[in-house]
């Protein structure tokens, strides 16, 4: 039987970890930076979180349409240069994105074009960084090194908010958009250590090659194996929608226009999500099994739909951020179990196809989310929006739970 190993003995055990570790914290600085700065110029610039809604969308589209081809082909290619790739023409849009901020050029066409060439670039990122991910987690580190990971990406959801809102209030967007494209350059650094690694292909037939149709289909079959995995992909394609919707366009309304605080307090909410998903990581992590998992994760998604709910309720600063801790918390626990439960059940050489599955599935739908989100907000009221979409958030939640093949996963 394989002992699991601690925080501190993961980073000696497994260079490649570090590497991947270290090259995500600095990628995702620059992004969380970018969440906080992009709302903001988009409601600055359109005036409507119509537009918002629009720019996710946009966003959204090519992620989707694209994660079925780029699952199956990153189980043919190699995923390191995969990634590798995608974070220079990144490194690109940031600086152009920058450019046009520092000449005030940025209007919403520029907007939208360089949003549809990032949904693209993620589409082929995200399956290659799972499967990645899946090969350097072994089994004796698996459960500390999700949970290291998830905890130093909570971390950034802390200061990169903060220092987010802090850039917008104290110099300007450009500054945001240039230091996103610099870590990008940075995380390239740690990337070139993953070179070394190699991974299985694909299973081939009678010695021919499988074509994309049997490739997909393949996938989908891992999928249908386990009622844990099919139905929390389904039951995700619904909540993403209006969890979606909430955290990328009702809260930044809620936040700078509704309560009219300034920048920084919208990074400071931000960033207690993240605390929260901090605190709930690290006591996942201490333990080496956790019993009812099944349970327990859709547990924290209705806790993050409830803290969600009573935000339009609430108009002081600690208690928007104690609201936004529960739910950073609530998301951290499914998310560390889901995780997990992918790791253990799917084989190597279809990961990257699954987990574009999953992607697809928990994300199709967030473009329409997003638009009919924005467009709703502005005909029926976005606290109503806001109010409604929690509630649907735990109604699902409670749902799923009465399935036997959820209640039972373990």
């Amino acid at each position: 039987m394989l002992r699991e190993v601690s925080y501190l003995q993961i980073f000696r055990k497994s260079k490649h970890f570090t590497a991947l570790l270290f090259g995500q914290i600095f990628s995702l600085l620059g992004s969380s930076i970018t969440n906080v700065i992009l709302p903001i110029v988009v409601l600055q610039v359109s005036k409507s979180t119509a537009m918002m809604g629009t720019v996710m969308a946009i966003y959204m589209l090519p992620f989707v349409i694209l994660l079925p081809f780029s699952g199956v082909l990153v189980d043919k290619m190699n995923k390191v240069k995969i990634m590798f790739v995608v974070d220079i023409v990144r490194f690109f849009l940031m600086m152009i994105l920058a450019i046009f901020a520092i000449l005030d050029q940025l209007n919403m066409i520029y907007l939208f074009i360089l949003m549809f060439i990032m949904g693209t670039m993620d589409s082929f990122f995200q399956p290659a960084y799972s499967a990645v991910r899946a090969k350097v987690f072994s089994q004796d580190i698996r459960n500390a090194a999700n949970s290291m990971t998830q905890v130093s990406v909570q971390a950034l959801r802390i200061f990169g908010p903060i220092i987010g809102g802090l850039i917008v209030t104290s110099f300007s967007a450009a500054w945001g958009f240039g230091i996103d494209a610099l870590t990008y350059i940075i995380s390239l650094f740690f990337l070139f250590s993953l070179r070394s690694l190699s991974f299985q292909k694909p299973t081939e037939m009678h010695g021919k090659k499988n074509s994309l149709k049997q490739d997909f289909f393949e996938g989908i079959v891992v999928l249908k194996e386990e009622s844990w995995l099919w139905i929390t992909i389904l039951a995700f394609s619904l909540i993403n929608i209006f969890s979606g919707g909430i955290i990328r366009i009702l809260i930044p309304w809620l936040i700078n226009i509704y309560y009219e605080f300034e920048p920084v307090v919208y990074g400071l909410v931000l960033s207690a999500s993240g605390a929260g998903a901090i605190v709930c990581g690290l006591v996942f992590g201490i333990r080496q099994e956790w019993k009812k998992r099944g349970l327990l994760a859709y547990v924290g998604v209705a806790i993050s739909g409830l803290a969600l709910l009573f935000m339009p309720f609430v108009s002081s600063i600690p208690l928007l951020m104690l609201c936004m801790f529960l739910e950073g918390a609530g998301i951290m626990l499914f998310g560390l179990i889901w995780e997990t439960s992918l790791q253990e059940l799917v084989p190597e050489d279809k990961f990257g196809r699954v987990a574009s599955l999953d992607m697809l599935g928990s994300f199709s739908l967030l473009p329409v989310g997003y638009l009919v989100t924005g467009w709703l907000a502005e005909g029926i009221g976005e606290i109503f929006t806001l109010v409604t979409f929690s509630i649907v958030i735990v109604v699902i939640s409670i749902l799923v739970m009465f399935n036997k093949g959820i209640r039972n996963f373990n």
